[in-house]
C-alpha cells in the first residue's frame, strides 16, 4: 500500500490518536519522517490498555508500524515499552523476526515516560524543541491502540469502538470494547459498578483525568479508562479544587522551593517552564518576568507538580492551565526559531518511578490487574459527539429517524481540514441529531 492510499484510508476509517488530544492520525502520517515509535508505555497508572493490545493484536500492531514506516520514509522505527510488560514483551519478542526493521526499546518505569515529548528524547535522544512537535525532529509517535485502528483503516473497517480500563473503587478492574457512545454509567456496570456510595470518575487516569458526570457522559475516540475513586480519597478532593482556590492559595502559600520545575519533565528536558517562577508572577503580581509568565505555554499538563512535587499542596497546573488559556487569545505563540534546548544534567536522578507516585497517590489498593474481555459490550443507545478530538465538528450526513448500520459515515470532515470522520457505533436508528447523533439500537432492516 502507498502512502497516499494508507492516508484516505485512515482519512476515511476516522482515525485519531487514541488518548491525549486525540489529533487526526492522517495529518500526522502524510508528512515525511525518519522515525516511527509506537508508544506503548502506558503511561498514566492503573490504565492496562496498550500493554493487553500488545498482546491480543501485536500482528495488527507490527503491520500497522510498518506500513506507517513505509508510507513516511521512515529508516527506523521502534515498539517503545517498560520492561515490566512481561507479557507483552515476551509476546512481541516470539514474533518480531518476521517484521524486519523493527526494534523493541524499553523504557524507565517512570512517569510521565509516555509523554511525547519525554518519550522521542528516551528512544532517539533527540529533544523536540519548546513548543513544538515531535516532527520537527524527524519523528512520528503513534498509539497502540492507535496503530490497531490503522491496521483495520488498511481493510477498510472504520472506527466504532473503544478499549478502556475501568479501575478503582470497582468490584472487578477490568478493560473492556465498548462501542463508542457508550454511557459512562454503563461501562461501570461492566465492572461491578462502584462499591462505595459517593464517589468521583475520572475520565482518564490518575494525573491528568479530568472528573466527569457518569449519568450524562459517553465514551469517546479519546477514551482511555476511568477511574471511579471515593469522594473521600485526597485525590479526589484535588481533582475538584476549583481555578479560584488555586490561586488563593498560590498568593497565601508559595514558598518558592522549586521542587515543582526541580521534577518538572519538560523542564528536565531543557525547556524555558519553571512552573515556581511562574507561580511567583502570579503571587505577587510580577508583570516584568515574561520568562516566568510565558512558559507555562510549554506545559503538559502531566500534573507531577500540584500531585507530587508540591508539599503544600498547591497546583502549579491549575495556574498555567489559566495563564495559556489566556496568552492564547491574545494569539501567543511559544518558542523561537533555532532555540536548542540543553537537557538537565540531573534529568535521570529527578524522574519520578511510577511505583513511588503511585504510593503517593494513595493508590495502592486500587493497583490490581484489570483483565482484558474479548466480548464487544451491546448498549441500547450511544450518542455520538460530532466532535472527538482534535480539530473542527464533523458535519452530520444523516437525520432523525435514518436507519444506520454499524461502520456506516454518518458525519464527515473535509479531507483539508483538521477534525475526523465519524461513524455509527451500532446499527440502529437517529433519534436526534445536535452535538452529537444520538442512536437507539435494533438492527436494520427491522420495523
Amino acid at each position: 500500500m502507498s502512502g497516499p492510499e494508507l492516508v484516505a484510508k485512515v482519512f476515511q476509517a476516522g482515525v485519531v490518536g487514541a488518548g491525549g488530544a486525540g489529533f487526526p492520525t492522517h495529518f500526522k502520517i502524510k508528512n515525511r519522517a525518519e522515525i516511527v515509535i509506537a508508544n506503548g508505555a502506558e503511561c498514566e497508572p492503573l490504565l492496562q490498555v496498550d500493554q493487553q493490545l500488545l498482546v491480543r493484536e501485536r500482528r495488527a500492531v507490527l503491520r500497522a508500524l510498518q506500513a506507517v514506516k513505509e508510507a513516511v520514509g521512515a529508516t527506523e522505527a521502534y515498539l517503545a515499552l517498560k520492561p515490566k510488560y512481561k507479557e507483552a514483551v515476551s509476546a512481541l519478542e516470539a514474533v518480531l523476526p518476521g517484521y524486519p526493521g523493527l526494534t523493541i526499546k524499553l523504557l524507565p518505569d517512570v512517569y510521565p515516560a509516555g509523554d511525547e515529548q519525554v518519550l522521542v528524547y528516551e528512544v532517539t535522544g533527540r529533544v523536540v524543541p519548546p513548543g513544538g512537535i515531535p516532527l520537527q525532529v524527524g519523528v512520528v509517535v503513534l498509539n497502540i491502540e492507535t496503530l490497531v485502528n490503522v491496521y483495520a483503516a488498511m481493510h477498510d473497517e472504520p472506527v466504532t469502538a473503544k478499549y478502556l480500563t475501568v479501575a478503582g473503587a470497582v468490584a472487578r478492574p477490568v478493560t473492556v470494547q465498548v462501542p463508542l457512545g457508550t454511557p459512562v454509567e454503563e461501562v461501570l456496570d461492566l465492572a461491578g459498578g462502584p462499591q462505595v456510595e459517593d464517589f468521583l470518575v475520572l475520565d482518564g487516569g490518575p494525573m491528568m483525568g479530568q472528573s466527569i458526570a457518569p449519568e450524562h457522559d459517553v465514551v469517546t475516540k479519546t477514551t482511555k479508562g476511568l477511574l471511579v475513586l471515593p469522594t473521600s480519597h485526597p485525590l479526589a478532593a484535588k481533582k475538584q479544587l476549583t481555578l479560584t482556590r488555586a490561586l488563593g492559595r498560590t498568593m497565601a502559600a508559595c514558598c518558592q522551593c522549586r521542587e515543582c520545575t526541580d521534577l518538572c519533565p519538560r523542564y528536565l528536558l531543557g525547556h524555558s517552564l519553571e512552573p515556581h517562577r511562574t507561580m511567583r508572577a502570579v503571587a505577587y503580581g510580577i508583570t516584568g518576568d515574561s520568562r516566568g509568565i510565558t512558559g507555562a505555554m510549554l506545559c503538559s499538563e502531566c500534573g507531577l507538580c500540584e500531585l507530587f512535587a508540591c508539599t503544600l499542596e498547591l497546583s502549579p497546573r491549575q495556574v498555567n492551565i489559566a495563564i495559556k488559556k489566556e496568552l492564547r487569545r491574545q494569539g501567543y505563540r511559544p518558542g523561537r526559531p533555532g532555540q536548542q534546548p540543553l537537557v538537565n544534567p540531573w534529568r535521570a536522578g529527578r524522574q519520578v518511578p511510577t511505583g513511588r507516585l503511585v504510593a503517593r497517590l494513595g493508590l495502592g489498593a486500587y493497583n490490581r490487574q484489570a483483565p482484558l474481555t474479548l466480548e464487544l459490550y451491546r448498549p441500547r443507545l450511544v450518542r455520538l459527539p460530532l466532535q472527538q478530538g482534535a480539530g473542527v465538528a464533523a458535519t452530520p450526513l444523516v437525520k432523525s429517524g435514518d436507519r444506520v448500520a454499524r461502520g456506516q459515515l454518518i458525519a464527515t470532515v473535509p479531507e483539508e481540514q483538521i477534525g475526523a470522520n465519524l461513524h455509527a457505533s451500532i446499527d440502529g436508528t437517529v433519534q436526534a441529531v445536535g452535538e452529537a447523533i444520538i442512536i437507539r439500537a435494533g438492527e436494520v432492516g427491522e420495523d
